[in-house]
């Protein structure tokens, strides 16, 4: 039996592969936000029912957010003690979306969910790297990104009142809750994530579609620019990502770049014509 991670701040998903292929969704694994009592509480609770036993597990390959460095070392003793006879290996999740979307060809690897990422791939592994700072100095164009421009947008009377009463209606957040999620609950960042749904659903709006674009030109403005190659094409990987492809791909074009292949995930392969060879993810 293999495992083969893709870990993000908000969900994990794990595919199992032994005489057939299941894909497991528990909450996300994050070593730099979570500690190690918290992840295993999930590994015990969310994907040991669907493993049978962890004895049987022969490799593990975990691409998560946070999986560099310390938190790579914090993720493989985790993963360790749950699955003893495996072999364990631990990256980060920029490394499993490049080898998601080129395997072994160069491009430039984004990933846009909860938080916002992106890499120099040459075929092998990431040989540059935009520091994406996180949810407060950075992670342009990613879903808490998203979030924050619509709060600021709002409540500062910067959108048409219909949006400000549709925004009532579906979240049912006061003020006040929005105040308390934002300074005095853990994982702001997931927080302010779940409302880039509310976006894409209102992107009729000129208002709320001029904030996505925004974010987006931003995002490649800051973080993929610097790289210096638009001789590369660009992929994305990531449930914003998804959710905006066409956003992202008027933004991308406008910044002169080449599009290339969007996924939502990483265990979630491009249309056939979009790359050359499968991807290699348990290397």
């Amino acid at each position: 039996m293999i495992l083969i991670a893709d870990g993000g701040s908000t969900k994990t998903h794990w595919l199992i592969a032994d005489s057939g292929r299941v894909l497991v969704e528990t909450l996300g694994m994050n070593p730099v936000h979570q500690s190690q009592e918290q992840m295993a509480g999930i590994v015990a609770e969310e994907l040991l029912p669907h493993i049978g036993e962890p004895s049987a597990v022969e490799r593990v390959c975990f691409y998560g957010a946070g999986c560099a460095g310390s938190g790579a070392e914090r993720m493989e003793r985790l993963l360790r003690g749950f699955f003893p006879n495996a072999v364990v290996e631990v990256g980060s999740d920029l490394l499993g979306a490049a080898r998601a979307l080129f395997a072994d060809g160069e491009g430039i690897a984004c990933i846009l969910g909860t938080g916002a990422n992106s890499g120099l791939y040459d075929g092998h592994g990431i040989v540059a790297n935009t520091p994406p700072l996180g949810y407060i100095l950075g992670d342009e164009g990613s879903g808490a990104y998203l979030g924050i421009a619509l709060l600021n947008a709002l409540y500062k009377g910067r959108l048409p009142r219909e949006v400000a009463e549709a925004f009532g209606r579906e979240t049912h957040l006061t003020y006040e809750e929005v105040i308390g999620y934002v300074y005095r609950e853990p994982m702001a960042n997931r927080f302010l994530a779940s409302l880039a749904p509310f976006v894409c659903r209102h992107l009729d709006v000129p208002e709320v579609a001029r904030l996505a674009d925004e974010a987006f030109d931003c995002f490649l403005e800051r973080n993929v620019r610097p790289y210096g190659r638009r001789d590369l094409p660009v992929g994305f990987v990531g449930g914003v990502a998804w959710s905006f492809r066409e956003q992202i791909t008027k933004a991308v074009e406008r910044a002169g770049m080449r599009m290339g292949p969007v996924v939502k995930s990483p265990l979630q392969l491009p249309p056939l014509g979009e790359r050359r060879t499968p991807p290699d993810l348990p290397l």
